[in-house]
């Protein structure tokens, strides 16, 4: 058994009195050199704390980075065209040296809908936008011929590899998504028996679709804070077959939970081989 450990960079926080704010660069490069194996850029336009454009932050992290890989966490294609959403999804795999994981979403409703309307895309059809979005971002992506939803045909150059598709979100129709499009799914906080749960219903919604069960990604997990028992508690998730976890920084000091993760990555390590 094996299990991914990747953290959040600095650039938001669902808390707008604490928004975490950091050097994306100094992030990115502590993040490599401690061993994670990836770091997640959050997505909007206007959340409920400050927070800095994603693909940016993926990009500036890939620059400065040689091994760990980028992630959106999660890209909400709704708020965007899909051929502009899949220009920038060539572009970071081609930056990055194909080292991308496309996270995507719906968007919580907890950041209401201003960022939407601000966008001039339509909050109430974001999931039906995302399944349009879905279907066709592989061609776009790698440079095939391409009609869009509505009848433009269109071809993107220079294509890329198309990197793999977690599809994020707690409820049915985020499962059904994940089985029907995408390589994985990401949930927030689940318990291992709840992923086992979760393990199963997915694999028979993909069935359905003729496609191989959905991997399963976890974020923000609730730890223990010494890393011995931290490190049981992911291999419990291990156990229950997720493929990875995505920690979030608790605060400005991400370079202390970037130590953290790295320190619950080791004695995992350890615990795995045994």
């Amino acid at each position: 058994m094996t299990l991914e450990i990747g953290t959040i960079l600095p650039t938001s926080t669902p808390d707008p009195a604490r928004p975490i704010l950091g050097d994306v660069r100094a992030s990115a490069r502590f993040a490599e050199q401690v061993g994670l194996d990836s770091v997640w850029s959050t997505d909007h336009l206007v959340a409920s704390a400050p927070i800095l454009d994603s693909t940016v932050v993926l990009a500036t992290a890939a620059a400065v980075t040689d091994r760990v890989r980028i992630g959106y966490s999660v890209m909400l294609l709704a708020l965007r065209p899909a051929a502009w959403a899949a220009k920038q999804i060539a572009t970071l795999q081609y930056v990055s040296g194909d080292r991308l994981i496309l996270g995507v979403g719906t968007g919580n409703p907890a950041h209401g809908d201003v960022g939407w309307r601000a966008a001039g895309a339509p909050f109430a059809e974001r999931g039906r936008r995302t399944d349009e979005a879905l279907r066709v971002l592989p061609d776009l992506v790698a440079g095939r011929p391409t009609t869009l939803p509505d009848g433009t045909a269109v071809t993107l150059a220079p294509g890329a590899s198309m990197p793999p598709v977690l599809v994020a979100g707690g409820g049915a129709a985020a499962r059904r998504r994940a089985a029907a499009y995408a390589e994985g799914w990401v949930t927030i906080g689940l318990e291992p028996d709840q992923v086992r749960a979760s393990k199963a219903e997915l694999a028979s919604l993909a069935e359905g679709y003729g496609r191989r069960p959905p991997t399963v990604t976890i974020v923000a997990p609730q730890l223990a804070t010494d890393p011995g028992y931290a490190a049981d508690q992911l291999a419990a998730y291990a156990d229950a077959g997720v493929e990875r976890v995505i920690l979030a920084p608790s605060g400005a000091e991400w370079r202390a939970d970037y130590e953290f993760a790295a320190k619950i990555k080791e004695q995992l390590k350890t615990q795995l081989t045994r």
